[in-house]
């Protein structure tokens, strides 16, 4: 799976393995990960997926998500994406980086 390894790649860090918030660098920082477990539970058993795109894409604030205190992986992956296959080329890698980010954080949600 593309998502699992970007998964590896940007979020376990501070998501941890199964993505309960808990990754080696949970405890360094100021506010806790979210539990990317429970997105459908705590969403009346939907999983919001515009929302999840919007808060990983980061460069459109995202209503009630309050203070960004996760990178902007938009920005960030534009930078190493742009160089590579150019402006455009670049945002169609980086939409389809965080669509696979999405997908697999979907296929965590507790049942």
């Amino acid at each position: 799976l593309i998502g699992s390894d970007e998964y590896r790649l940007s979020c376990l860090n501070c998501h941890g393995v199964g993505g309960k918030g808990n990754g080696p660098m949970a405890e360094f920082l100021i506010k806790k990960p979210s539990d990317l477990t429970v997105l459908s539970k705590n969403n009346k058993g939907e999983y919001p997926f515009l929302r999840v795109y919007q808060t990983i894409d980061g460069r459109v604030q995202v209503p009630g998500h309050g203070d960004r205190d996760m990178p902007i992986w938009g920005m960030r992956y534009l930078e190493e994406d742009a160089m590579r296959y150019g402006g455009f080329g670049g945002e169609d890698v980086v939409r389809a980086r965080i669509l696979q980010l999405v997908y697999y954080i979907q296929l965590l949600q507790q049942k």
